[in-house]
């Protein structure tokens, strides 16, 4: 079920994208596109590909909450950190031999 609706997400992904490519740029906000005539003219075009647009949308934003629905639903329930008693070290008392040595240097004069 995960690797259909994957795969069917990947299909709306890549229609999406191509549909957002195909509309005419309205904007020219670095001075291209918008001009002359468009690989699909009129008003009726532009609309259709808005309600695509706009149907692809709703389509992948339902897909991806069916898969993360679905990966929830995969996960294993994890203890938190905070859940699990602290380990503590052993206790030793110290020794002699844990004691830094410090050289002594004789004071040159």
């Amino acid at each position: 079920m995960e690797t259909v609706l994957l795969v069917i997400h990947l299909l709306i992904a890549i229609a999406l994208v191509a549909v957002v490519l195909v509309q005419r740029s309205e904007g020219g906000a670095l001075g291209i596109g918008g001009g002359g005539g468009g690989l699909m003219t009129g008003r009726g075009a532009a609309n259709a590909l808005t309600r695509l647009t706009a149907y692809l949308a709703v389509a992948f934003f339902a897909t991806s909450i069916g898969l993360t629905i679905l990966a929830e639903q995969k996960r294993q329930p994890s203890t938190s950190i905070l859940d699990k008693p602290a380990k503590s070290a052993p206790v030793t008392p110290p020794t002699s031999a844990d004691k830094p040595v410090v050289p002594i240097v004789p004071k040159s004069q």
